[in-house]
């Protein structure tokens, strides 16, 4: 299965200590057609701990609002752009949503990275 740029989806993301991982939703950030020969793509880690919100490289999105609806988030989430993994691609579950509007969270991934 192809995922692109944007899709909300289901994944085991890993911890830090790369031992353990918890399911839950990410964002993929990865362009589309990157080719890089590989199945895998990066995503972005979002959190139900709304705590996390409130750092230039972390996008609230709250569920009653209509983009947090086409994500397919079950709870207010944060999106943490600065908690990144590069993730096989048979380690997706499913697709839940969309996020159709990637401006904040390009505006994060530029603040994470250091790009102007």
């Amino acid at each position: 299965m192809r995922f692109k740029r944007g899709d909300v989806a289901l994944v085991r993301f890993p911890y830090s200590n790369l031992r353990t991982a918890k399911r839950r939703p990410v964002l993929v950030v990865q362009a589309d057609d990157l080719q890089s020969g590989l199945s895998q793509t990066i995503v972005a880690m979002s959190t139900s701990n709304m705590e996390r919100a409130g750092h230039a490289s972390r996008v609230a999105v709250m569920k009653s609002m209509a983009l947090g609806q086409r994500m397919g988030l079950l709870t207010d989430s944060v999106v943490m752009t600065d908690n990144l993994a590069t993730v096989f691609v048979g380690e997706i579950d499913r697709v839940i949503g969309q996020c159709d509007d990637m401006t904040t969270v390009d505006a994060a991934l530029r603040h994470t990275l250091g790009l102007a």
